[in-house]
């Protein structure tokens, strides 16, 4: 369930296209099934082929199934095995796991949706696979002789050359067919660039292939380390329906509220959030269920598939375990990843709160009701539910007391999952449940250490070239040494990459170009990796790429356009936000004291209330274009930490809300 949608993901988890689980109460459990307004799951898979290459993979039926889920679920074991327990060089370790990856990418993805047929796997794939993976993993097992050999690009032979061409080529296509192609063609640009600049073929060869700063640098080290078993940490949570226990539960506190079935998929999403990092996965798993809540209360097609794709996209900057590239960020930023978690806990309350305060304020505009309570599921019934929780809480615990390593972290409470499990009938880990996580989890890594394998030539060519420090010269005369103009090219940058190219892999590039150039500018070290992580997430739902969205439009059967502009101008906290804590990083807790925390925790709620207002365009009456603008000045002045502007923020929003209040009831009054 981590995730790192092509998305991200991503997506990085391979989305699991499954019929909702029914409850039986009406409204929580919506059936869409022979409803012609809602989409069903083939409508979804259809649309996540078209524009999602991650949904194009091969049919295994029968014992050929059987066998392909055996060495998936194999790698998955070998992998936690390898990341609590070796010893072994790290070069050693990366070639051999991405040695398995390109056996199981071929495996999994074709050529193109053209070659899927059922237990079809060409002789050219195979060709190809045996090549790809033998590249790597004559690395492996030759190491001891290859590190005295080749200490520098002088010592390449054309063995060496052909080895290494073969590995990067083969893992370029693989890139082709599970990632796509904006991400190879940067890959590809920034090579010519290598070469253009008078790096030889040895040079560039001995760089990208054969040490740690290509191909084996810190995205796939990350990946092979912590992200594989998390993403195996979700398939087993998948397992225990904990979704569903989200599900219900946000309808017990939320589904009788005005607009109910929409704040409860804002609810969900951000309970899901911290178990999932995928957005689209997020989407089709909840969105099944409140996406048709939402259209028979009486919200439009194109908000009803906004709001859950917002939402959902949400989950890959919500803690404790967010999106696979915030695993990065560790590395990049030399922090912790318990504090890179608690970083995050305010500003991924403002973006689900944002989103929250849009959906109630649609949901009295348009006079909309709730559920009845009596259609809910009973919070005392759901209480007795509640260790299922158990797996989150140990692993927040772990991760957030740096009792263990992350690695340790995440297998404990995979363990911890299982035995909760034991506790549900419906929801028990069988052998076979068991296989099928295991089979799961090593489908969800192929696409993220593809991505960050191809993240890591593109931050090879960069350090080879020394082309980042050209960058930061560049964007500091073009700003002119002004922080707010770095910020916009920053952000422009990344929501353009972030719509052909992954979570993990965008972040990875902002990470060695742009965030550099923030820091340059005077941006605090976190807050700008941060801001890089958090522009290169909305990219899922900003048209003309918007794969959360389009996910979202299939449920909704709504216009996909319309939904990623309403999904957009829902998510705006996650365009404000950032440029809130990189201008004052007490917002991420860098430098602030207890006191400051809770000013700034009040300010931000606010000032969130504010823009939401400005956005939606309604408080108690409809608003003309300068109210509007009153509203979106005296949220923006909220947000932005300091007394005299939290002050005059809060001035203007209280004013313009008892003012609303009052031309309210005056209207009222006249038409009694």
């Amino acid at each position: 369930m981590l995730g790192d949608n092509v998305t991200d993901t991503g997506n990085p988890v391979q989305p699991h296209y499954e019929e909702p689980h029914v409850k039986g109460f009406d409204g929580a459990s919506y059936e869409p099934e022979g409803d012609p307004d809602v989409g069903t799951m083939e409508d979804v898979e259809a649309i996540m082929r078209k524009y999602d290459r991650e949904s194009n993979t091969r049919i295994w039926e029968g014992w050929q199934k059987i066998v392909v889920d055996i060495i998936m679920a194999a790698f998955s074991l070998y992998c936690i095995i390898s990341t609590l327990t070796t010893r072994a060089a790290i070069e050693v370790r990366l070639t051999a796991f991405m040695g398995c990856i390109i056996v199981l990418g071929f495996l999994t993805y074709p050529a193109s949706k053209k070659h899927v047929k059922v237990n079809s796997l060409p002789w050219y794939d195979i060709v190809l696979m045996v090549l790809g993976a033998a590249a790597f993993f004559y690395y492996c097992f030759t190491y001891d002789t290859l590190s005295v050999e080749l200490t520098s690009p002088i010592r390449m032979t054309m063995t060496y050359n052909i080895i290494g061409i073969i590995g990067l080529l083969v893992l370029a296509e693989l890139c082709r067919r599970c990632v796509g192609l904006p991400i190879l063609c940067v890959a590809g640009a920034l090579l010519i660039y290598t070469f253009a600049s008078g790096q030889s073929l040895n040079a560039v060869i001995h760089s990208l292939f054969y040490s740690t700063q290509g191909v084996l640098s810190t995205p796939v080290n990350v990946c092979a380390k912590f992200i594989v078993v998390f993403i195996i940490f979700g398939a087993f949570l998948e397992r225990t329906g904990i979704a569903n226990f989200f599900i219900d539960l946000a309808n017990s506190v939320a589904g009788s509220a005005s607009g109910g079935p929409a704040k409860v998929a804002v609810v969900a999403s951000a309970l899901e959030g911290m178990v999932s990092g995928s957005s689209v996965a997020n989407t089709v798993g909840s969105g099944s269920i409140t996406i048709p809540m939402m259209k028979k209360t009486g919200y439009r097609p194109e908000f009803a598939g906004a709001v859950e794709a917002a939402a959902s996209t949400g989950g890959q900057i919500m803690p404790p375990i967010m999106g696979a590239a915030a695993f990065l960020m560790t590395e990049y930023v030399n922090e912790p990843y318990g504090e890179i978690a608690v970083r995050a806990i305010l500003p991924a309350v403002l973006y689900f709160l944002g989103i929250f305060i849009a959906v109630h304020l649609e949901a009295k505009k348009s006079g909309l009701k709730g559920i009845p309570r009596s259609e809910l599921p009973r919070f005392s019934q759901l209480i007795k539910k509640v260790y299922l929780l158990a797996p989150l809480v140990i692993l927040v615990y772990l991760v957030t007391s740096n009792t263990n390593t992350i690695q340790v972290s995440a297998s404990i409470a995979i363990i911890v999952a299982i035995v909760a499990s034991l506790f549900d009938k419906d929801n028990r880990i069988t052998p076979k449940r068991f296989f099928e996580a295991m089979a799961a989890g090593a489908r969800g890594t192929i696409t993220v250490a593809v991505a960050c394998g191809i993240a890591g030539i593109i931050a090879g060519c960069i350090t080879v070239t020394g082309l980042g420090s050209r960058l930061i010269s560049a964007v500091i005369n073009l700003s002119g040494g002004n922080v707010m103009i770095g910020l916009v090219l920053t952000m422009i940058c990344c929501i353009i990459l972030g719509m052909g190219v992954p979570t993990t892999a965008n972040y990875c590039i902002m990470a060695t170009t742009c965030a550099p150039i923030l820091v340059e500018l005077g941006v605090d070290l976190v807050a700008a990796h941060f801001f890089v992580f958090y522009f290169g997430i909305v990219a899922d739902i900003t048209p003309p790429v918007a794969l959360a969205a389009y996910a979202g439009s299939a449920i909704a059967k709504s216009n996909p356009m319309k939904t990623g502009v309403q999904a957009t101008k829902l998510a705006i906290g996650a365009f404000i936000v950032p440029y809130v804590f990189a201008m004052s990083p007490e917002m991420l807790f860098i430098g602030a004291s207890v006191g400051d925390i809770i000013l700034i925790c009040i300010t931000a709620v606010l000032g969130m209330f504010g823009v939401a207002v400005a956005m939606n365009g309604f408080l108690y009456v409809k608003l003309n274009v300068l109210f509007r603008v009153a509203f979106m000045a005296g949220g923006l002045l909220l947000l932005v930490p300091g007394i005299e502007t939290d002050i005059a923020g809060f001035v203007i929003l209280a004013a313009l809300t008892v003012g609303m209040r009052a031309i309210k009831k005056r209207k009222e009054a006249n038409l009694a």
